[in-house]
């Protein structure tokens, strides 16, 4: 068994979006709009600017997502990598596919100058998510997260 994690490309659009709407419906019980999510989904691998996804691959065929966006920090001087949209297929998780992802970020953030570290955010319920981010030396921060959304906008 072995795990191949690569950059994802725009013939994986399909592959991300039904990952994603799992990811909703599994965390935050929602059903998303699947044709603006499949929009989401491309326009993010069509620019770079927005981000980039990484697939885990366990023999040949796609089991795991994870998507990095970026946010610049003026104290550091430095950018942020968000990670975000992590999903395992069921039948593939307890198999070290997060582990995998992660450890690939992580050594490309370490060995890209202007990344001065790596960010997630995750649901205060979520213990199995955070006890798996900890044992990987993440350290949940005194942040509180506070948003106002205007998706009806776009």
């Amino acid at each position: 068994m072995s795990i191949h994690i690569r950059r994802a490309r725009e013939t994986d659009a399909d592959r991300i979006t039904e990952f994603n709407a799992l990811l909703a419906s599994e965390t935050e019980h929602l059903e998303l709009d699947l044709t603006r999510l499949h929009q989401g989904v491309r326009a993010l691998l069509t620019d770079d600017s927005k981000g980039i996804y990484y697939l885990a691959e366990l023999d040949g065929r796609v089991v795991g997502q994870l998507m990095i966006t970026y946010e610049w920090s003026d104290w550091r001087n430095g950018m942020f990598w968000w990670i975000q949209s992590v999903y395992v297929e069921k039948t593939a998780r307890g198999k070290g596919v997060f582990t995998a992802l992660y450890r690939f970020v992580e050594s490309l953030a370490r060995n890209t100058k202007e990344v001065c570290g790596l960010r997630l955010y995750v649901e205060k319920n979520n213990t199995s998510a955070q006890h798996i981010y900890s044992s990987l030396g993440m350290e949940k921060t005194e942040y509180e997260m506070y948003e106002i959304e205007f998706t009806s906008k776009i």
